[in-house]
Formats: C-alpha cells, structure tokens, sequence
C-alpha cells in the first residue's frame, strides 16, 4: 500500500512559477510509475505528465511541454512537478498518483491517489 501526499500549491500570479511535490510512503517507490492529473472545476480529471519508476522516462501532454517538468528523487520518495510561465487556465487542483504502467494517461492505470494541492493562477 503506497500513499502519497502533495504539496506546494498555492495562489500565483500569471507567469508565476510553482514546484509541486509528491512525498510517498509505504512501498517500494521506484517499482511505480507516477503521474501528475488535474482538475478544473466542473471538468473531468485530466492528466498532465507521467514519469518512469527509474526516472529515466517522462510523457508530458502537448500543452505542458514547454512549461511543465516532472521528475523524482527516489532517494527521498518524491515526486515533483516544475510549472512555469502559468496561465489562468492552469488553475485546478493537482493530484499525483502511482501505478505500475508507464505511461498511464488514464485514471484507471494508476492504483493509488493523494488528496491533490490547489493550484490558482490569477490574472
């Protein structure tokens, strides 16, 4: 049983920067993939970026190439989530979650979730 915690959401100017951390516990982290998701209100769940139990592979959608980096510490059970030059519509809660499929871009490919972290970019 793997559980995760996010953080370092906040409220942000558009341009702004955040980091976002995914601090796991539980299990034996470096097994799992993890996957960055968010969620607007009154939108589905959406996925933003996907990273190897390794490291070694990112998946990043479209719109975040150039702005959103995810990478990880395994020697520390983290996650992170780098979001740059953010934008009003960036604005949603954050939610990490770890599976064993790379790259899962779906809900139903990850088996554990945390609680999210609200991200809102003012304009």
């Amino acid at each position: 049983q793997v559980q995760l915690v996010e953080s370092g959401g906040g409220l942000v100017q558009a341009g702004g920067s955040l980091r976002l951390s995914c601090a796991a516990s539980g299990g034996t982290f470096r097994w799992y993939a993890v996957g960055w998701f968010r969620q607007a209100p009154g939108k589905e769940r959406e996925f933003v970026a996907a990273i190897s139990g390794s490291g070694g592979s990112r998946y990043n959608v479209d719109s975040a190439n150039d702005r959103f980096t995810i990478s990880r510490d395994n020697a520390k059970n983290t996650v992170y989530l780098q979001m740059n030059s953010l934008k009003p519509e960036d604005t949603a809660a954050y939610y990490c979650a770890a599976g064993m499929k790379f790259p899962g871009r779906i809900r139903t490919e990850y088996d554990y979730w945390g609680q999210g972290t609200q991200v809102t970019v003012s304009s």
